[in-house]
């Protein structure tokens, strides 16, 4: 991948450095006008991609949609809803595809119903990003490596009532991507950190439209919420992405043959906006007597992680307005024929001044007996995407169907 060092050590250096830089408001021309931008960064970003199919045909919504094999991403209480016993899934997602071949994002997921209101589940994510060439200032080689990212879940869903069950996930984060090499004076290390998710869905399967069955759900995910991440003794440690989704999704059953589902997705991060810097009439930042840098608005960032669940609610430098933009939202469709075949759409959107992610998602699925397999492609609308141009795939697996030697199953 001698290629793509310079994508790896751009990647590598921005996390390393950001807790030590803070953003200042820029100007940018993105979409034909000027933005002020101020994006919010976190250490480990990967914990935020997702990771199948399914989902990624509908615009990444997922935090209501019917229970599968993959919602300890979205929400792991729909697990408590899913119908089939036991599954697990395989996810396998092709990164930065146009510019480099061995950058890859793999999710493996699996769940086991203890009985009809409570299910645990687990999960393990990897994110590679190849072989590496490392160099010194005199571009001499000083080591190889492939650095790696992953998170190990563990959850647990439980019915409170016939329509609502809640869940709580724990998750371990290992992210080595250095190899402890010597960056801009400071020893690295691999990041670690602990977190925790929290989420609620509720169901209602008694509701008719029309003459037609209805299936109305809404769902609620607070996750990682946790430690900070440090990748040096130095460096002040990061926000890992804490995050808010809240969703909701309406079901149609058509006929006995069809079904559609129509969904609407929220996301927050949960960690501080970066305030605006003040600055002298030669643009220079001023420093305050304690040595600290000047605030012109917003609030300091340096707090700690629930400290920082709180104040990302209030602290955009420009008020409300700001605050709002930080919301991303994606809406989707899935239609079934007969549980076998599924088609997908979606789009997701973020602020310009946030990040400016736009695109449409396409996907499909099919269930047969034991196996099922989804597809899902993004066509971005505005700027470049990682995923761009890329095919990603998600086989599932039903071990109730080996059992009971079903031929066919649902959408699950």
């Amino acid at each position: 991948m001698k290629n793509s060092n310079w994508v790896t050590c751009i990647y590598v250096f921005a996390i390393l450095a950001s807790g030590k830089v803070s953003l200042a408001q820029k100007k940018s021309s993105l979409t034909g006008q000027e933005v002020s931008l101020n994006t919010i960064t976190t250490s480990v970003p990967f914990l935020s991609i997702g990771p199948d199919s399914r989902a990624g045909g509908m615009g990444d919504c997922g935090v209501a949609s019917s229970p599968d094999v993959n919602s300890m991403h979205w929400n792991a209480a729909k697990y408590a809803f899913i119908e089939k016993k036991t599954g697990f899934a395989l996810n396998y997602t092709p990164w930065l595809r146009r510019l480099v071949p061995d950058i890859n994002f793999s999710y493996l997921s699996g769940y086991y119903k203890l009985d009809k209101n409570q299910a645990i589940a687990g999960s393990l994510r990897y994110f590679s990003l190849g072989d590496i060439t490392f160099t010194d200032v005199n571009g001499q080689t000083i080591g190889q490596f492939r650095p790696n990212e992953f998170s190990v879940d563990l959850g647990y869903a439980r019915k409170l009532s016939s329509r609502f069950s809640t869940s709580l996930a724990l998750r371990y984060v290992y992210s080595n991507l250095t190899s402890g090499i010597n960056v801009a004076g400071a020893n690295t290390k691999p990041g670690q950190a602990v977190a925790a998710d929290i989420g609620a869905y509720y169901q209602n399967n008694d509701i008719t439209l029309g003459g037609k069955k209805t299936i109305y759900s809404f769902g609620l995910n607070i996750s990682n919420v946790g430690s900070k991440i440090s990748y040096s003794e130095t460096a002040v440690r990061d926000f890992i992405p804490q995050n808010l989704k809240i969703g909701n999704s309406i079901t149609f059953e058509l006929d006995d043959y069809n079904k559609i589902c129509f969904m609407v997705d929220f996301n927050k991060l949960l960690v501080p906006t970066p305030p605006r810097i003040a600055r002298d009439s030669t643009g220079s930042p001023i420093y305050g007597a304690d040595g600290n840098l000047v605030l012109s608005s917003g609030k300091p960032s340096n707090v700690g992680p629930i400290a920082g669940v709180v104040q990302s609610f209030y602290d955009a430098p420009d008020g409300i307005a700001e605050e709002l933009r930080e919301v991303m939202w994606a809406a989707g469709m899935e239609y079934w024929y007969d549980n076998l075949f599924a088609l997908r759409t979606g789009y997701f959107h973020e602020a310009p001044s946030k990040g400016n992610r736009q695109y449409f998602n396409i996907g499909a699925g099919l269930r047969y007996n034991v196996f099922g397999i989804d597809f899902a492609y993004l066509i971005p609308t505005v700027t470049q995407n990682p995923l761009q141009n890329t095919l990603r795939f998600t086989l599932t697996f039903n071990f109730d169907a080996i059992s009971s030697g079903s031929v066919k199953e649902n959408n699950n």
